[in-house]
């Protein structure tokens, strides 16, 4: 397969948050340089909460994430920034959230906080928080039950046992970072996922105008769906569930779903399902009637003993779509 010029190659959308993203994007730039990666700051937990609720800054976890995914730096520089403290009153922060943090206290806003953070790192692309609005994640279950607060998504609905209704943020009309939009119009690829679908895809989706820009924009748009069903958010959710949910929160056409084909180990699947998480099956069928098309493919790999997208292999399949 051809490899793009770097600096000159696709502009690629990514949307989301947490670790699939930012495993993602290791692979992606490796074929261009021009990606933009918009992220949810709707967290409110570890870290991230804590940093939050003390200096009212925008939540710094995803993004950091993000920024030391598309860097270009020396292998200590990478582990200082992704170290944690492990005692006193910094226990279980990031130095590279507190960096984020200290950048954000230097800049006029938390946006050229990140900018400044990426200049630093020599980022390949660019990451943008999704707004700079101080939003708060709701959730509201099949039996009327509210949740609040993106960190109690998943532990609430556990304990309720009921499925997740509907999401939203608050305040309703948080306005998008204007830059998020202009890349989403001039974008050739416009992916969401893979992540948590209500706590780090579809945030982004409940901020004003980011549907209208997603389906205004030419590009290709892709969802790369989950390999696992996630405990407090998707359980019993085939691809089909995950990509209905997306559609219900706004998003208004999709042109391909990535699905998983390749085979989980016994012994995997096994463990995931004592967390009642199961690998997610797929009706090629029912998208097909939704005209979208199914890219069926083995996205596996084995991390640290977890169930992750293999960066590689999906980096290939996305660019292999502009070819």
């Amino acid at each position: 397969m051809k490899n793009f010029a770097y600096l000159n190659g696709p502009k690629v959308v990514v949307i989301g948050g947490g670790t699939g993203l930012s495993t993602m994007l290791r692979g992606l730039k490796k074929y261009t340089h021009n990606i933009t990666a918009i992220v949810t700051v709707a967290d409110d937990g570890g870290g991230s909460g804590v940093l939050r609720e003390d200096l009212g800054m925008l939540p710094p976890g995803d993004i950091r994430n993000c920024i030391l995914a598309l860097a270009n730096t020396e292998p200590t520089m990478e582990k200082l920034l992704q170290y944690r403290f492990t005692d006193g009153m910094l226990k279980g922060q990031s130095f590279g959230n507190l960096f984020l943090a200290a950048m954000n206290g230097i800049s006029n806003s938390f946006e050229e906080a990140v900018k400044k953070m990426s200049e630093v790192l020599a980022v390949s692309g660019k990451v943008l928080p999704v707004t700079l609005d101080d939003v708060k994640l709701k959730a509201k279950l099949k039996n009327g039950i509210v949740i609040d607060g993106e960190s109690l998504i998943p532990k609430l609905q556990m304990k309720e046992k009921s499925p997740i209704e509907r999401i939203f943020l608050e305040p309703k009309d948080a306005k998008p970072v204007k830059e998020a939009l202009t890349d989403i119009m001039d974008a050739d690829e416009i992916i969401l996922g893979p992540g948590s679908l209500y706590t780090s895809i579809i945030p982004n989706l409940l901020v004003n105008d980011v549907c209208e820009a997603i389906e205004d924009s030419k590009a290709i748009k892709v969802y790369v769906c989950n390999i696992m069903t996630q405990p407090g958010e998707t359980i019993g959710y085939d691809a089909n569930a995950h990509v209905d949910a997306l559609f219900l929160h706004g998003l208004k056409s999709l042109d391909y779903v990535i699905v998983n084909n390749g085979e989980i180990p016994y012994e995997y699947k096994d463990r995931y399902k004592e967390d009642m998480s199961q690998p997610v099956s797929y009706d090629v069928e029912s998208f097909k009637q939704k005209g979208i098309k199914v890219i069926e493919k083995d996205v596996l790999a084995i991390r640290n003993n977890y169930i992750r997208h293999d960066e590689q292999k999906l980096a290939e399949i996305l660019m292999g779509l502009l070819e």
